[in-house]
C-alpha cells in the first residue's frame, strides 16, 4: 500500500511543479496549439495556447513508478512495465501528431492511415508481449478470454494457439484504439479529458486493490481474481491519477497548456492497459461512459451527414454541441465531468456487486 500512496504522491508533485516549467519551455519555442475555424468561435482566443503538455503527464506517471519502487525496494512487474510500455508509445504517436500541426500550423499533423499505423505498432507489440511471461502460477498479464469484471468464459484461444493470439492482438488493437481515441476526442474543453482520466485512473486504484486483497494467488477462493500484479497496477493506477490531478491545475480553465494528442492517446493506451491487465475489458465501457458518448456522438454525425446530408449535432463531439447552443465552456466541463463520475460510480457499483452476489 506504501507503494501506491508514494505513486500518487510523486505523480502529483512532478506534474504540479513540473508543468509551469514546461511552459515556460514550450512558450520561448512557440509550441502552441492551432485551433479549428469551424468550432466555437469563443476558442479562437486559445490559439496559441502552449500544447503536447501529455509529456508531463508520462513523464510523472513514470518518474513516480520508478520512485515508488525504489523507496519500496520491490522490482517492476511485467504487467506493470507493458502498461507504461503502451502508455509511452501511444505517446510518442501523438508527440509526431502534434509536432508536425505546430511546425506546420494547421490542424492536420499525422495522416489518418499513418496515426492508425502508430497505434497498430504499438498495440500489437502490447498484446504480443502480454501473453508471455507467466509467474510461478503460469498466469501472464493478459487472459485469451474476454473478461467483463474478471474472465467469462468466452476463449479467443478456441480456435488454437496462433490464431487464438492473433484474435486476441485484433481484440485488445481495438480496446486500444476505441479507448486512445475515445479520449482523444473528449480532449477538447479546458480540463474536460483530464479530469474524466482521473476519475477512471481513480476507480483502476480501487479495483487492482481490491484484487490484490481478493486474489487466487494470496486467498485463493471461489470468487478470488486471476489477475497477475495487481497491486503493480494500482500503482499505474495511483501514477496516472496523481499525474492528472496535477496537470489539471494548469489545464483546468483558462488553460495555461493543453495535452495535445501526446497526452490524450497517452492516457487512452494506460486506461486501456488497465483494461486488458486487471482483467475488466469490457467494463471499460462503463467506466469510460463519457468518453464512449464522445465517440458516439462524431460517429452518429458522420453516419448521418453521409447518408441524409443532415446533421444531428451543429458540430461534434457533443461537447461543442452544447457550447453551440449557448453553454458556458466552465459550464459543459462541469456537468460533463458529473456524467463521468455517475459512469465510474455506475461501474464500480457492478464490479462491487458481482463480488457481493458471487460470494454469497
Amino acid at each position: 500500500m506504501k507503494g501506491v500512496l508514494y505513486a500518487a504522491a510523486f505523480s502529483l508533485v512532478i506534474s504540479l511543479l513540473g508543468t509551469p516549467v514546461f511552459i515556460r519551455f514550450l512558450v520561448k519555442r512557440g509550441y502552441g496549439q492551432f485551433i479549428r475555424d469551424d468550432g466555437p468561435t469563443s476558442h479562437h482566443t486559445k490559439r496559441g495556447t502552449p500544447t503536447m503538455g501529455g509529456a508531463i503527464i508520462i513523464a510523472a506517471t513514470v518518474g513516480a513508478y520508478a520512485l515508488a519502487h525504489l523507496f519500496t525496494l520491490n522490482p517492476p512487474s511485467a504487467s506493470g512495465l507493458l502498461v507504461l510500455f503502451l502508455m509511452v508509445g501511444l505517446g510518442l504517436v501523438g508527440f509526431l501528431d502534434d509536432f508536425i500541426k505546430i511546425s506546420k500550423q494547421r490542424s492536420l499533423g499525422l495522416r489518418s492511415k499513418q496515426k492508425l499505423a502508430g497505434q497498430t505498432l504499438v498495440g500489437v507489440i502490447f498484446a504480443g508481449l502480454a501473453l508471455q511471461f507467466p509467474n510461478d502460477q503460469y498466469r501472464t498479464p493478459a487472459s485469451p478470454f474476454i473478461s467483463f469484471v474478471r474472465d467469462t468464459n468466452i476463449s479467443l484461444a478456441f480456435a488454437g494457439t496462433i490464431v487464438g493470439t492473433l484474435l486476441f492482438i485484433a481484440w485488445a488493437n481495438l480496446m486500444i484504439a476505441g479507448t486512445s481515441n475515445g479520449v482523444n476526442l473528449t480532449d477538447g474543453l479546458d480540463g474536460l479529458a483530464t479530469g474524466v482520466s482521473t476519475m477512471v485512473f481513480g476507480a483502476y486504484v480501487l479495483i487492482s486493490l481490491w484484487t490484490y486483497n481478493q486474489n487466487c494467488q494470496t486467498n485463493p477462493g471461489i470468487k478470488c481474481y486471476e489477475v497477475r500484479d495487481s497491486h503493480d497496477l494500482a500503482l499505474i493506477a495511483a501514477a496516472g491519477m496523481g499525474a492528472c490531478f496535477g496537470f489539471l491545475w494548469w489545464n483546468a480553465t483558462p488553460a495555461k497548456i493543453f495535452m495535445g494528442d501526446t497526452g490524450s492517446l497517452a492516457l487512452g493506451g494506460a486506461l486501456a492497459g488497465l483494461a486488458i491487465t486487471t482483467r475488466t475489458e469490457l467494463l471499460i465501457i462503463i467506466l469510460g461512459g463519457l468518453f464512449v458518448l464522445e465517440t458516439l456522438s462524431v460517429i452518429m454525425q458522420v453516419a448521418s451527414f453521409k447518408t441524409t446530408g443532415k446533421r444531428i449535432f451543429r458540430i461534434a463531439p457533443i461537447h461543442h454541441h452544447f457550447e453551440m447552443v449557448g453553454w458556458n465552456e466552465v459550464t459543459v466541463v462541469v456537468r460533463f465531468w458529473i456524467i463521468a463520475g455517475l459512469f465510474v460510480a455506475l461501474g464500480l457499483g457492478i464490479f462491487y456487486a458481482e463480488w457481493v452476489v458471487g460470494s454469497q
